[in-house]
């Protein structure tokens, strides 16, 4: 059954770098045209920087370098406005809009008492709401079009518990939540909806000083390499990381015609930490 995503229109939100870059890309190259957003700035309780407006030009790059046509915004997915005018002008531009890849996130960390109200308030904003808002505003072009491939960036912090990533994992366990439930309402749309659950994926989001030292909290300003070790031990098959063309190996079946049958699921990608699970 083909892969191809030829004349299909994909939304990636967190598109700028990293997982949703890679992402933007794995799509491009199976035949979609692309429509990336990122809030391209940083957010005062997320301890490493984000992606800037470079990342996000680079990104649009990289893609119309692959043949595909690409539209990009700088936006924040707290803002329902913006996201909403986004996939209006998406429509426009391109006709349609069949898939929505809902990868925007941040993760910030510290120990569950030492949460503040900010810090709280911003990561269920952008990694909760943000996948609503999303979610939500794709789902009119999708049900007028009877066709649509929703895939929602949880965690295998979204499959248990994790020590100083409360907040973190709230928006996690959420966003499963959301897919469950928007899966139910759409069964007999032509709509899918799905999660897929990473493990430590190798990205900004986890090479930087504040997440080396939440793993590391015993070594000073401790590198790559001196970290690699302690995160080995978080799987089973031992693997420091996992590579983000892995995960957009996931979303691309998921967005897939083989797929079509495939609703309300979470698919893990966690080099067999599932297995440690119920």
């Amino acid at each position: 059954m083909s892969s191809s995503l030829e004349g299909r229109v994909a939304l990636i939100t967190g598109g700028a770098r990293g997982q949703g870059r890679s992402h933007a890309l794995h799509l491009a190259a199976l035949g979609a045209d692309i429509v990336i957003c990122d809030i391209a700035a940083d957010v005062d309780t997320n301890p490493y920087p984000l992606a800037t407006p470079a990342d996000l030009a680079e990104t649009v790059d990289l893609v119309t370098g692959l043949g595909r046509r690409c539209l990009s915004r700088v936006v924040d997915v707290r803002n329902a406005t913006a996201i909403n005018d986004l996939v209006a002008d998406a429509v426009t531009e391109f006709g349609r809009l069949d898939i929505l890849v809902a990868n925007a996130g941040v993760c910030p960390f510290a120990p569950f008492e030492e949460i503040t109200d900010q810090a709280w308030r911003d990561t269920i904003d952008i990694n909760l709401t943000g996948a609503f808002n999303s979610m939500r505003a794709v789902i009119a072009p999708m049900r007028e079009g009877g066709y649509g491939r929703i895939v929602a960036t949880s965690s295998m912090g979204g499959r248990s518990g994790v020590p100083n990533l409360a907040h973190y994992v709230a928006t996690k366990w959420g966003v499963i939540g959301l897919v469950k439930t928007l899966a139910l309402e759409t069964a007999t749309s032509g709509i899918t909806v799905n999660a897929v659950c990473p493990n430590t994926v190798n990205t900004p989001m986890v090479h930087n000083p504040a997440l080396y030292g939440l793993f590391a909290p015993d070594m000073d300003n401790p590198t790559m390499e001196e970290v690699r070790p302690r995160y080995e031990t978080m799987n089973p098959m031992g693997l420091a990381w996992l590579e983000p063309e892995e995960i957009s190996a996931a979303v691309g079946f998921l967005v897939s015609e083989g797929a079509r049958h495939i609703s309300g699921s979470t698919i893990e990608v966690s080099a067999g930490a599932s297995a440690l699970m119920p």
